[in-house]
């Protein structure tokens, strides 16, 4: 198999990735085109120990860290998602984007940036914390377990975000939202009087576009094809690294969101 054809479905993902990495298309287009050229050419080879999507962006990181990619400027064009990551610090940039946006596991992470899991875990903290502080923003959590609630409620505080509403049941939720629109929805989808957590949040998109995480014991209610299925969706139980993760991922990319208010 010809070295085209073996990178050929990973190129459309690379080239996502470069423009998330450099701020602009054209940009990381061109950091792509010049990690191929390397390969052609044979001052660049695919590291036999990766797999060929992993070999690729190490191939394309080694290109983009050795040409003073990390100074370029956003440009005045870009949209909010692309000013925000460019204020991450390069490296940190590098691990988030890997991991939250290329499905990336630490590991492979650490492969394309030659480094370790250690370093890698320590590189996405950090990103995360910058996150969070830029974009803390009101929560209303749709839980029925007062436990499971609670542990969420403190999980989204420690961010540095306000739980504005606890709602266990679908018109507690949507009287809630009536009062203090959210920036952020945490859903579970079996509430304390039968009604679903998943008809609450279609309520609640009928009038706002916010990011929503789904966090259940029943993702199959979920998964199921026959509606869009959700972006973010955590199954208890739950670690609360993998919250944390989501809430970070979900307000980042979310394409209206904003910091919150001033009181």
């Amino acid at each position: 198999m010809s070295l085209l054809a073996r990178l050929a479905p990973h190129l459309p993902y690379v080239r996502r990735y470069a423009r998330a990495l450099t701020g602009d298309q054209t940009t990381g287009d061109h950091y792509v085109r010049v990690a191929l050229e390397a390969l052609a050419a044979g001052e660049r080879t695919l590291e036999a120990h990766l797999t060929p999507r992993v070999a690729l962006y190490h191939v394309f990181h080694a290109i983009w860290c050795t040409s003073g990619a990390q100074l370029e400027t956003v440009q005045d064009s870009a949209d909010e998602t692309t000013r925000r990551l460019m204020q991450i610090a390069p490296r940190s940039r590098q691990a988030f984007l890997l991991t939250a946006l290329e499905g990336f596991t630490p590991s492979e992470a650490a492969q394309i940036l030659d480094t370790d899991f250690t370093e890698v875990e320590r590189l996405i903290s950090e990103a995360q914390t910058e996150i969070d502080a830029e974009l803390a923003t009101d929560v209303l959590i749709i839980e029925d377990e007062p436990v499971i609630a609670a542990d969420i409620e403190a999980l989204v505080t420690e961010l540095g975000h306000t739980v504005v509403d606890i709602a266990a049941t679908r018109t507690e939720a949507v009287e809630a939202v009536a009062r203090k629109t959210p920036g952020l929805v945490l859903a579970d989808i079996q509430l304390a009087d039968g009604s679903s957590g998943i008809d609450a949040v279609k309520d609640i998109l009928g009038r706002f576009d916010v990011p929503v995480i789904f966090i259940t014991a029943f993702p199959e209610r979920l998964l199921t094809g026959e509606r869009p299925e959700p972006t973010f969706l955590i199954t208890k139980s739950f670690q609360p690294e993998t919250v944390k993760a989501a809430i970070g991922q979900a307000l980042f990319f979310h394409p209206r969101a904003s910091n919150r208010e001033a009181a």
